[in-house]
C-alpha cells in the first residue's frame, strides 16, 4: 500500500472512531478533529480549527506556560493524561461528561510539536449513576429501612428486631418463606451495626454441594482432596473481625453441622486437611426456610447447634401478611426497571393494584418483582393494566378485582372499589388511597359521602 493511499484510509479510520479526537500545536491551536469531536462538542470542524482548545472550557485543564511562553497547558509537564473524567461545555453551553485521554506528540528529532486528546462521551453513564443514587437514597426514607421497603406493622416489628440486633454481638437466625427477603435483612443488620466497617460474608448451604461447601466454609490446604493444589482460606477466615452470613443452614449435612458447632462454641476454624486450629472473631447471621424445630425433633439438625444459632430470632413475613406495602414496592420496582431499561412506565391502575393484593403471592417478593418485569415488558401504554401480568397471577388474583360491572352506575363502583380497598388494607386509608390511585383526601371525601366507617 502506497503512503498517499495509507494517508487516505487513515483519514477514514479516524472518522469511524466513535470516540471525540482533537489535535493541537504546541501553542494549544486546534489543528484536526474528527467527525465524533463535531457530535461531542457541537463544533464543526470548521469552527473549531484555528481556535484554542480553552473553546471547550474543560474543568480540569491547566494552564502552565513555561518562560518562553510555549506551553500551553499542564499536559506539556506531565507528559499524559490517562482516562482523566471531566466536564467540558458544548457549543450549545450544555455540559458534557468525557472521558480524556491525551498524550504529547513528538517529531522525527524527538522535538514536542504538538498532542492529541480523544474523547468518550459518558453523559448517559454519569444521568444513570445519577438517577441510581438518588434511587438508593429513596430506600433508605421513611418508607423503609436500609434497603428493605415497607410501613406495614408486620414488616415494621422486622425494621425494630433488627435494629436490636445490630447492637449485639449475638448469632442471630433469619426464618421466613422462601423471597420475603431474608438476605436484605441479613445485610441490612451488618450496614447499621457494630461491624460495619468489617467483612460481610455469604454463602448460601443450599448452591454447594457436600465437598464444596466445607472447603467453602472452612478453607483448605494443599493435598486435602484431589484438585487442591494450594491452601485455600475459607468463608470464615475472610470474614475475620466482621459477619458471615449462612444462608439456609438448614440444608447443613450432619458432619459440616458438627464443625460449625465447634466454631460457635471455641472461635476456632480449621481447614480441610489440617488440624492445625485458627482462631477467629465472627458474628454468625443465619437464615432458613425450613422448620427447624421439626427438623430438630427428627433428628436432621442438631439440637445443640440449633440453640446455638437461635439466640436472636427474626421471623419475616410473607408478602400476604402484608400486602398494604405492595404500592410501596410496586413503586420501587418501577423505579428500578426503568432505570434498567429506560422504559418508564408512571403508574398501576386501581384494577392491576387490586389484582395484586388479592393474589396470595407463594413466591412473596420475589414473585412480586418477576411478576412487574413481566408487566413492563407486556405494557405498551402508560400505565399497568392488570392484564398486564403473568396468566397465573391474573387466573388467580383477578375475581376480586374490581372492576366497573354493566349496569352499575358509576359511584356504585366506586363505592364498591373503595370498600374493597379499605378490607384489604385492615382500614388504613393511606394504603387504600394508593391502591385506588387517588390522593387520601379523597378516599376520605369517598367515605363521607359513601357513608362508610371503620370497621368495616
Amino acid at each position: 500500500m502506497r503512503e498517499e493511499d495509507l494517508n487516505f484510509h487513515w483519514k477514514t479510520v479516524v472518522n469511524t472512531i466513535r470516540d471525540g479526537i482533537m489535535i493541537v500545536d504546541r501553542m494549544g491551536q486546534i489543528i484536526s478533529v474528527n467527525r465524533a469531536f463535531e457530535t461531542i462538542t457541537g463544533y464543526r470542524r470548521s469552527e473549531a480549527i484555528g481556535q484554542s482548545c480553552q473553546l471547550l472550557h474543560c474543568d480540569i485543564c491547566q494552564a502552565a506556560h513555561d518562560p518562553e511562553d510555549r506551553s500551553w497547558c499542564n499536559l506539556f509537564r506531565t507528559g499524559r493524561i490517562d482516562a482523566n473524567r471531566c466536564t467540558l461545555i458544548r457549543k450549545d453551553r450544555r455540559p458534557v461528561h468525557v472521558i480524556k485521554n491525551a498524550s504529547l506528540l513528538h517529531g522525527a528529532t524527538g522535538k514536542v510539536i504538538g498532542a492529541v486528546e480523544t474523547l468518550t462521551d459518558v453523559t448517559e453513564l454519569v444521568r444513570r449513576e445519577d438517577q441510581i443514587q438518588a434511587f438508593r437514597q429513596e430506600l433508605h426514607q421513611e418508607d423503609g429501612f436500609s434497603g428493605i421497603l415497607g410501613a406495614s406493622p408486620a414488616i415494621s416489628r422486622v425494621f425494630e428486631l433488627v435494629r436490636n440486633a445490630a447492637r449485639s454481638d449475638a448469632p442471630v437466625i433469619i426464618l421466613g418463606e422462601s423471597g420475603t427477603g431474608k438476605e436484605l435483612v441479613a445485610r441490612a443488620i451488618h450496614d447499621v451495626g457494630i461491624r460495619k466497617a468489617k467483612p460481610f460474608v455469604k454463602v448460601n448451604c443450599a448452591a454447594l454441594n457436600e465437598s464444596l461447601l466445607e472447603s467453602e466454609l472452612f478453607g483448605h490446604v494443599k493435598g486435602a482432596f484431589t484438585g487442591a493444589f494450594r491452601d485455600r482460606e475459607g468463608r470464615f477466615e475472610a470474614a475475620h473481625h466482621g459477619e458471615i452470613f449462612i444462608d439456609e443452614i438448614g440444608d447443613l449435612p450432619p458432619h459440616i453441622q458438627v464443625k460449625l458447632l465447634r466454631v460457635l462454641e471455641e472461635k476456632v476454624v480449621e481447614r480441610v486437611g489440617s488440624n492445625q486450629p485458627m482462631p477467629i472473631d465472627v458474628r454468625i447471621i443465619s437464615a432458613t426456610h425450613r422448620n427447624l424445630d421439626a427438623m430438630v425433633a427428627e433428628g436432621a439438625f442438631r439440637k445443640d447447634l440449633f440453640y446455638r444459632i437461635n439466640v436472636i430470632p427474626i421471623w419475616v413475613p410473607p408478602l400476604r401478611e402484608r400486602l398494604e406495602d405492595i404500592p410501596l414496592l410496586a413503586e420501587s420496582f418501577l423505579k428500578g426497571i426503568g432505570l434498567k431499561t429506560g422504559k418508564t412506565i408512571p403508574a398501576v391502575s386501581p384494577e392491576a393494584m387490586a389484582l395484586l393484593a388479592n393474589y396470595p403471592w407463594p413466591g412473596n417478593v420475589r414473585e412480586l418483582k418477576s411478576a412487574f418485569e413481566y408487566a413492563c415488558v407486556t405494557c405498551h401504554e402508560n400505565r399497568l393494566e392488570y392484564y398486564h401480568f403473568p396468566p397465573n397471577i391474573v387466573g388467580q388474583g383477578s375475581i376480586s378485582a374490581p372492576r366497573h360491572e354493566p349496569g352499575q352506575s358509576r359511584e356504585e363502583t366506586q363505592r364498591r372499589q373503595l370498600i374493597t380497598a379499605l378490607q384489604q388494607t385492615g382500614g388504613n386509608r393511606t394504603a387504600a388511597a394508593k391502591i385506588l390511585g387517588v390522593t387520601r383526601v379523597t378516599v376520605w371525601n369517598r367515605m363521607k359521602r359513601f357513608g362508610i366507617q371503620l370497621p368495616l
